[in-house]
């Protein structure tokens, strides 16, 4: 019984080693052709979704993957660019590259508003709801502000139709839904006859958004489940979605949504397992005639 144990153990170790110095490391690029761009719209549109760096001060390694992504024409950003207060100007520099032809959209998660705290894991399988924590205030003013400076434009809980590369779109922008900090009373749709493209951090708000008629949810925050087991999958998504809708694309209804595993960890769990780190490139194509 004993040789079983310590082989068991040492199992453990090796997945947790793998988590930690390889996995969430593994950056990697994952293309999706999406063919949902109204026939009056241009033939083509790319969309770079970026969700979850969670960047620290000294995070070179993944700055330098940002640095070879492909430019695309619009690169959005579904929140949680940090992980710790010290890491917006190492974030801001990082995403300069990757801003894209025609426009930069970004909204914030929980992590760049508060100043993210150890946690119990097991508070992730054990807690019947969320429950409110106390947490202190991080430096979002001065990521916003810098971002800004860069060309990015904020989308937390906007509304408005705008023109890009020749698409006619509804733009949809909401707070993180994760803190209940979302406006749903934006989310009704006033332009049918545009593209409908919703962000959010959460997608916690992607049911309501796709019940509006969106076309296109960008969204974050479950980082895959980050642990993910063969025959089982993601053990946790911290979101209300099915563990089966934990990342990738998923279809809502006449809406896709891109769920982004997204590329960080938070610094206090610092590894992935079965989960690699992703950043999407949606190529969107007009729907077959």
């Amino acid at each position: 019984m004993l040789p079983v144990l310590l082989a068991i153990a040492a199992v453990g170790v090796l997945c947790v080693a793998w988590g930690v110095l390889v996995e969430r490391h593994w950056y990697r690029l994952v293309r999706y052709r999406l063919d949902i761009l109204p026939a009056s719209g241009p033939p083509q549109l790319t969309m770079l979704h970026l969700s979850d760096l969670h960047f620290v001060r000294a995070d070179t390694r993944k700055a330098r993957f940002l640095g070879t992504l492909p430019r695309a024409d619009v690169t959005v950003v579904t929140g949680d660019f940090l992980g710790e207060p010290d890491g917006v100007e190492t974030a801001v520099a990082a995403l300069r590259p990757v801003r894209g032809r025609f426009a930069s959209w970004f909204v914030l998660g929980s992590n760049d508003l508060f100043v993210p705290r150890p946690l119990n894991y097991a508070r992730y399988f054990l807690s019947r709801g969320r429950r409110r924590r106390r947490a202190a205030r991080g430096r979002a003013p001065e990521l916003v502000a810098q971002l800004l400076a860069d060309g990015w434009e904020d989308l937390s809980n906007v509304h408005r139709s705008i023109s890009v590369g020749g698409l006619s779109m509804e733009l949809l922008g909401l707070d993180d839904a994760h803190i209940e900090r979302h406006d749903l009373r934006l989310a009704p749709r006033t332009a049918q006859e545009r593209f409908g493209v919703a962000v959010m951090h959460s997608p916690d708000s992607s049911p309501e958004a796709a019940a509006c008629g969106y076309e296109l949810i960008l969204a974050g925050h479950t980082h895959g489940g980050q642990v993910r087991l063969p025959f089982v999958g993601a053990l946790v998504t911290n979101s209300a979605m099915p563990r089966r809708l934990v990342s990738g694309l998923v279809l809502m209804g006449g809406s896709r949504m891109s769920l982004s595993p997204g590329l960080g960890t938070s610094k206090y769990a610092p590894f992935r397992f079965l989960c690699r780190p992703e950043a999407t490139l949606l190529e969107l194509r007009r729907k077959p005639v």
